[in-house]
């Protein structure tokens, strides 16, 4: 099993990985895994789709069945642009998130080309209560979710940044989109996504056990993001907590896992994270 170790260099975190033989680490105290999505209801999340008000759930585009957390479009003549997204009404900073997802069936009318089974979970983001009724995105980090073609490859887990910057590899990342070095997951099979989240030091995108993606100073800046409120978009601050949302882009996907595990009570004893850290994972 792959282990992430945590060092302190320069006062900034650091991870490396190496492979080898696990060994079980064991804590007088231990998160317990906080259950985003009860499996019953959204009464927790607020909804925020584009030309709709904050908590309007348009045509029902996110809902329970089955045990399932749904985003489907049967209520929509077509997709015109309304982008989606589900906030959890808690915001946090440090954690670790795992999320499986898949998708299933046909888009939705009038959904773009780029945004066939692509959907995502948005990172530290803007208060959905911040959000105007034409704002396309949340000002947030992107991990972004893409299904496959059957034939081609498409990484998924990759990074985009609506209103925000990112620093990889020391210098700062100003493009929308960043590709991980996941392998592609095709047809409409169970996807499980992982978050290693630690306020505005680094994150980490993990699948299969491996890191695929990884990067510093989450912060506000840059552009992809339209109609939102100048006040909110402060460019240069950097993010150190924000919001977690699920992403409705015009293709069916379902969620049955959105779960975290909050790593703030570790944040300053460096040790005690890291062994948390490899028992969760």
């Amino acid at each position: 099993m792959k282990r992430i170790f945590i060092f302190s260099i320069v006062a900034s975190l650091f991870f490396t990985s190496c492979s080898g033989q696990s060994t079980s680490t064991t804590l007088d105290e231990q998160p317990e895994a906080i259950q985003l999505f009860n499996g019953k209801d959204i009464n927790d999340w607020t909804p925020k789709i584009r030309l709709h008000e904050v908590g309007d759930n348009y045509a029902n585009t996110f809902r329970v069945e089955d045990g399932l957390l749904k985003v489907r479009y049967d209520g929509y003549d077509e997709f015109n642009q309304q982008y989606g997204h589900l906030a959890y009404n808690t915001p946090y900073g440090y954690y670790f998130l795992r999320v499986e997802y898949r998708f299933i069936d046909e888009q939705a009318k009038g959904g773009e080309g780029w945004a066939w089974r692509n959907s995502g979970a948005m990172l530290h983001g803007q208060d959905p209560q911040t959000m105007l009724k034409d704002q396309d995105f949340p000002i947030s980090i992107e991990g972004q979710f893409l299904g496959g073609n059957g034939t081609d490859e498409r990484t998924t887990s990759n990074l985009c940044t609506p209103g925000t910057n990112v620093v990889v590899n020391n210098e700062l990342f100003t493009p929308h989109c960043l590709s991980s070095t996941s392998k592609t997951y095709h047809g409409d099979e169970w996807v499980t996504a992982e978050f290693l989240v630690l306020g505005d030091s680094i994150v980490q995108h993990i699948m299969d056990k491996e890191v695929v993606l990884e990067y510093f100073k989450p912060q506000v800046g840059g552009g992809s993001v339209s109609n939102h409120n100048p006040d909110v978009k402060q460019d240069g601050k950097l993010l150190d907590k924000g919001f977690i949302y699920l992403q409705s882009e015009s293709h069916p996907i379902d969620f049955r896992k959105v779960e975290l595990y909050d790593l703030s009570p570790y944040k300053d004893d460096q040790e005690k994270l890291n062994k948390v850290i490899q028992n969760i994972r």
